[in-house]
């Protein structure tokens, strides 16, 4: 698989001077959103060569279609999937005029207590949020319908997961996103993720399937979800973006970095689960299957993959053939 350290400039039609032009146009609000995210501000080196040429392939695919070109974007824990919304948000509203709204399969997961039955019912890990099986499906399909209709006007609640509760937050609390809308992004640590096959199941991969799923229940209803209701739910996707971590290990190292900036938030709340380092261990251990199972067949089925190095920044470039139309000609 051959990785280039730019964005190919036949997938987004822009020469190197188209892009740097509009990437001087976007510049100040692209650096404004680096503060606000509390980013590391060398992300702007890769707004011309990155940023602004993926921008512009995916606004020339929106222009082909009546309807809101619906992107996902996959990548493991603490890679940078919102990041990446909200800075492409950015540049197609300044850069191409064209309107996206995002969410993330973190925001259908279920309640606490809807979590809490399956976990009486089907087995006791389903208490824990994250794989499939742990989020309402429904609620984004129905989610995806409304953000694509493009009745003028109408405002979409957007569901919002509140994570140091572990639990949705309350609807007056929900952001909204005013229709007709030109692209819908949508993120998560399973997007577009493929059911294994079953005669992978039956090894433990990590010591809390080997101790806490010794029959293989949890795991295969996992994978069952995965070939049912999330198929139909990833089956809505026009494309796939996938951010593809160094390995496995740098979940924790990522994902515990999260987990402070979320403690810092929160350090004036009273109810909080914001998670010890042996508690976050622990919670990973419940991802850590199907995250290498991405790693492994993900790459090759993405439309495109963006690298990550150790210190988060897109260290190479990968599309599928055929390329992505242009919003320039």
């Amino acid at each position: 698989m051959t990785y280039l350290k730019t964005f190919p400039e036949a997938k987004s039609r822009l020469s190197a001077a188209q892009s740097q032009s509009i990437a001087e146009q976007v510049r100040h609000r692209f650096q404004d959103k680096l503060k606000q995210l509390d980013l590391n501000p060398y992300l702007s080196s890769q707004l011309a060569d990155i940023y602004v040429p993926l921008a512009s392939s995916l606004a020339g695919r929106a222009k082909q279609q009546q309807e809101p070109l619906i992107v996902g974007i996959n990548g493991a824990q603490g890679s940078g999937k919102s990041t990446l919304c909200t800075l492409l948000e950015t540049i197609l509203l300044e850069g191409f005029e064209l309107k996206a709204a995002s969410f993330s399969i973190d925001d259908l997961y279920y309640t606490r207590a809807e979590r809490k039955l399956l976990a009486e019912q089907i087995h006791p890990l389903l208490a824990t949020r994250g794989v499939p099986g742990t989020h309402d499906v429904g609620l984004g399909l129905s989610l995806l319908d409304q953000l694509t209709a493009q009745e003028a006007g109408h405002q979409v609640a957007i569901p919002t997961f509140d994570k140091a509760i572990d639990d949705r937050a309350p609807r007056e609390k929900w952001p909204g996103a005013h229709t007709p809308l030109d692209l819908i992004l949508f993120e998560g640590w399973c997007v577009g993720a493929k059911p294994q096959d079953e005669s992978a199941l039956a090894l433990a991969v990590n010591a809390l399937e080997a101790n806490e799923d010794q029959d293989g229940i949890w795991r295969t209803y996992v994978n069952r979800k995965l070939q049912e209701e999330y198929a139909e739910l990833f089956e809505r996707l026009d494309l796939l973006i996938m951010l593809k971590i160094p390995a496995m290990e740098c979940v924790l190292e990522w994902r515990s970095l999260q987990e402070r900036k979320l403690a810092a938030q929160r350090q004036k709340a009273r109810a909080t689960h914001i998670m010890s380092p042996t508690e976050l261990d622990r919670f990973i251990m419940h991802y850590e299957r199907l995250t290498r199972h991405m790693l492994n067949e993900m790459p090759e089925k993405a439309d495109i993959v963006l690298r990550l190095d150790r210190s988060h920044k897109i260290d190479g470039v990968r599309t599928k053939q055929p390329g992505l139309q242009p919003a320039h000609g």
